[in-house]
């Protein structure tokens, strides 16, 4: 500028030059910086996100967070807090070294030209941080909420969606209507909140950018009327000015990121928290679980109602060893309903003490099973027997139950299995994949009510055949020779275990 002020052509021709040299080598590499900032950060997120998925289905922690109520939302804070907090945390720590290398650079320019107004950018800076930071402290809580509200309006088209089908024929789509919207209003309130705050705080920053830009010329400017300065020491200082509070403010242009940011550290580190007490001992379920590969015992269980806490079974204690077919029945339906929640591990009301097998030794089909979306093959064969298990034998099992799911597309066909089986087809297909895993033990509920008596019995047939010990809890006895034991639930949580042949003495 100073050679433009003073025609200087030649100076100004090999200045042009430098800046434009200047200007290409930082181009070169504010790109790069750029992909390499996006690289680290989808690498960071990568492995945060494994670390998290395994982490929530690990020990059942994503049942227990649901079953506790005490966390909203563990899916979304997986999968979009987890990718704002890696690419946010590495966009500030970049933010922060520029803004470090900015002061070490311009401090010494700016107090070369002028240490008053060296001072004042501090000062400034120091004022404008402190005044955001009053102004926009609400929007942290705001934000906070805005995310698990918007995610509980997401959840309720999901659920909308993945219950089409039962949501048409209830003909409930005004209650549905009803639930969305206020769902969304919620959403819109709080956002309003956070529109009302973003408006004051952006009338003081708008303002503290504009003067930013006025200052060093007030400052300046008088030292190049008397003569003590060249004209381009005044577009020299406001540059540095512009960059060195740039660099100290940036509390004050980032606030809305960093209020973004510091609601999604919150929500994450409850996440941690709440994982670590689905985890600690002393747990909500009072019932002990041991483990034993080749039995199953119940000693002195007690199981209570969910909601009055009436006894449903009372002082159980039995003991099954592999091959006793035991079938439990009775009119205390709800007890064997609660029976086989506490064999599987769901929390249940009640103590006493349960020994089963392990993850691999016992199965438990309920009556309605659950189907993981993907093909046939991923449905059916457990992952440790792939290689164990080929395709003739699935197919064969598929032929011997009267399945012809597999017999177009293959068995690497996807599909969502719940929205396209019956109830019963489903029922049969969850019992195959139980066949190729081969448990020492599996728990049958109610299937009796959905499949046919001969049906019923070639499947019980079946599991006997592969030498797999079943515990049916259904409502009728069935034909003679299916059960070496019978477990009645009576009523008030009273029960009676019979022997079948009578000659046979309970095991106690």
């Amino acid at each position: 500028m100073t050679a433009i002020a003073d025609r200087k052509s030649a100076e100004f021709i090999q200045q042009a030059i430098f800046y434009i040299g200047v200007f290409a080598a930082s181009t070169v590499v504010a790109v790069f910086a750029r992909f390499t900032e996006e690289r680290l950060a989808l690498l960071w997120r990568e492995f945060l996100t494994r670390r998290a998925v395994k982490l929530y289905l690990a020990d059942a922690t994503y049942f227990h967070l649901g079953y506790s109520g005490t966390l909203t939302h563990p899916d979304q804070r997986i999968a979009d807090d987890v990718r704002a907090f890696t690419i946010t945390t590495l966009s500030f720590i970049l933010m922060v070294f520029n803004s470090a290398l900015t002061i070490l650079a311009f401090s010494g320019v700016l107090w070369s030209i002028s240490p008053l107004l060296f001072v004042v950018a501090m000062f400034y800076a120091a004022c404008g941080s402190y005044v955001t930071i009053a102004l926009g402290r609400p929007l942290i809580k705001l934000n906070y909420d805005q995310l698990d509200k918007e995610a509980g309006f997401r959840s309720g088209l999901i659920h909308v969606r993945e219950r089409a089908e039962a949501v048409m024929v209830a003909r409930c789509e005004e209650q549905q209507n009803a639930r969305l919207l206020q769902r969304l209003d919620e959403a819109i309130a709080n956002f309003r909140q956070v529109t009302a705050i973003n408006r004051n705080v952006g009338f003081f920053t708008t303002g503290y950018n504009w003067l930013i830009q006025i200052i060093p010329a007030l400052i300046v400017a008088p030292a190049f009327i008397r003569g003590d300065a060249e004209f381009g020491v005044i577009t020299q200082s406001a540059a540095a000015f512009a960059l060195l509070v740039g660099a100290f403010s940036l509390i004050v242009t980032q606030f809305q990121s960093i209020s973004t940011f510091a609601a999604v550290v919150s929500r994450l580190s409850s996440l941690l928290q709440a994982i670590e007490q689905s985890h600690a001992p002393g747990s909500p379920l009072a019932i002990q679980v041991d483990e034993d590969e080749n039995c199953l015992g119940l000693e002195h269980l007690f199981l209570l109602s969910s909601t009055d806490g009436k006894p449903l079974i009372r002082d159980l204690s039995v003991s099954i060893g592999l091959g006793t077919r035991v079938l439990i029945t009775g009119p205390n339906q709800a007890g064997s309903v609660a029976l086989f929640k506490a064999m599987a591990g769901i929390p249940t009301t009640g103590s006493g003490r349960i020994i089963r097998p392990g993850a691999g030794g016992i199965l438990f089909l309920p009556q309605q099973p659950y189907l993981m979306p993907g093909t046939l093959r991923q449905t059916l064969v457990p992952p440790d027997k792939s290689a164990d298990i080929s395709d003739d034998r699935i197919l064969h099992l598929l032929h011997e139950f009267n399945l012809d799911v597999g017999q177009t597309g293959g068995l690497d066909k996807e599909s969502d299995w719940d929205a396209v089986l019956s109830l019963r087809e489903q029922q049969l297909l969850a019992l195959i994949g139980i066949i190729l895993a081969r448990p020492r033990f599996v728990f049958l509920d109610r299937l009796d009510t959905t499949l046919g008596a001969d049906e019923f019995r070639k499947i019980l047939h079946t599991l006997s055949e592969h030498s797999i010990t079943y515990l049916n809890s259904g409502a009728a006895r069935g034909p003679e020779g299916l059960y070496d034991a019978i477990l009645t639930c009576s009523q008030n949580g009273e029960w009676t275990w019979t022997t079948n042949p009578p000659e046979h003495e309970p095991i106690l």
